[in-house]
C-alpha cells in the first residue's frame, strides 16, 4: 500500500510544471483564440470587400450598359442630323425653286399687266371715230399709264410747217411750234422721224428739256408729235411698258386721229364699202 502511495505521489505534477503547464495551455488557448479572432475579422473584412466590390461591379455593368446606350443614342443623334441636313438641302433646294416660281410668276403677272395696258391703249385709240374723244383718249393714256403731269400733243398744218397743241396740260397758255430740226427738239423730232426718250431720271424735265418726245407717223409719214415735260412725283423714272406705250402711241395715235377727221369731214357718215367690192364676187 505504502508503494502504491509512493507511486501515485510520483505521477501528480510538481508545482512548476503544473504553473508551467497552465500558463503554456493558457497562452496556447490565448493565442488560438486571438487567431481565430483575426480569422473572424479578416472574414467580415473580406466579405465586406466582397460586397463593395460587387457593388463596383454592378455599378460599372451598369456604366457599360449606359455607355453602351449612349453610344446608341449617340449612332442615332448622328443619323438623325443626318436626315436634319439631307432635309434642310432638301428645302433649301424647294426654297430656292420656290423662290424662282414666285419670281417668275411675278414677272409674268407684270408681264400680263403690261399687256393688260397696252391692249387697253391700243382699243381706247381706236374705239371710237369722233375726233374729240381720240384725242380725250390719247390724254388719258399719257396720264393714267404713262403717269404724265404735264405733256402736250402736237400736229401738223397743211403745208407742214407748224405744229399746232391739240392737248396742253401742266404747261399754262399752249404755243405754236415751228418745224425747224435746228430749233428746238421738238421740231427736230418731227423733222426726223426719230423718238427722244430719257432713260434715267425724270425730275429735272422742262419745256426746255422734255422727258419724251415721240412723233406719231402713219404709213411712214409723221403727222404729229406729243411730248411729255413732267411726270407724277411717284413716277422717278420711265418702265419698260411706258417704252412701248410710246411706240403704241407714235405708231397708231396719228391712224386713229386720221380716221377721226375723215369721219368728222364726211358728216359723221360711215362711208360704203361698194367701191371695194369685188364684181365678180
Amino acid at each position: 500500500m505504502t508503494n502504491e502511495k509512493k507511486g501515485r505521489d510520483s505521477e501528480r505534477p510538481l508545482p512548476e510544471l503544473k504553473k508551467e503547464r497552465d500558463s503554456f495551455i493558457h497562452s496556447f488557448f490565448t493565442k488560438g483564440a486571438q487567431f481565430t479572432q483575426e480569422l473572424v475579422n479578416e472574414n467580415t473584412r473580406l466579405r465586406h470587400r466582397l460586397g463593395e466590390l460587387e457593388q463596383e461591379s454592378a455599378k460599372l455593368r451598369a456604366q457599360v450598359a449606359s455607355d453602351d446606350a449612349i453610344r446608341e443614342l449617340l449612332k442615332t443623334i448622328d443619323g438623325l442630323e443626318r436626315e436634319k441636313g439631307n432635309l434642310l438641302s432638301r428645302f433649301q433646294q424647294a426654297e430656292a425653286a420656290s423662290s424662282r416660281w414666285v419670281d417668275q410668276y411675278t414677272e409674268v403677272e407684270g408681264e400680263l399687266a403690261n399687256f393688260a395696258n397696252l391692249y387697253v391703249a391700243s382699243h381706247q385709240l381706236h374705239a371710237s371715230l369722233s375726233f374729240r374723244t381720240t384725242v380725250r383718249q390719247i390724254k388719258e393714256l399719257l396720264e393714267q399709264l404713262v403717269g404724265s403731269r404735264s405733256f402736250a400733243v402736237y400736229l401738223a398744218t397743211g403745208d407742214g410747217k407748224t405744229l399746232v397743241p391739240i392737248v396742253c396740260e401742266g404747261l399754262g397758255k399752249p404755243r405754236r411750234i415751228p418745224v425747224n430740226p435746228s430749233d428746238g427738239a421738238i421740231g427736230e423730232s418731227f423733222a426726223t422721224g426719230m423718238s427722244r426718250v430719257e432713260s434715267g431720271d425724270l425730275s429735272r424735265g422742262s419745256v426746255e428739256h422734255p422727258l419724251a418726245i415721240v412723233p406719231m407717223v402713219h404709213e411712214n409719214k409723221v403727222f404729229g408729235v406729243f411730248a411729255v415735260y413732267a411726270t407724277l412725283e411717284q413716277k422717278p423714272r420711265f418702265m419698260p411698258v411706258d417704252f412701248e406705250l410710246f411706240k403704241l402711241l407714235g405708231a397708231h395715235a396719228a391712224g386713229a386721229l386720221i380716221c377721226a377727221c375723215l369721219f368728222a369731214n364726211a358728216g359723221h357718215k360711215i362711208p360704203s364699202f361698194d367701191p371695194f367690192f369685188d364684181p365678180e364676187t
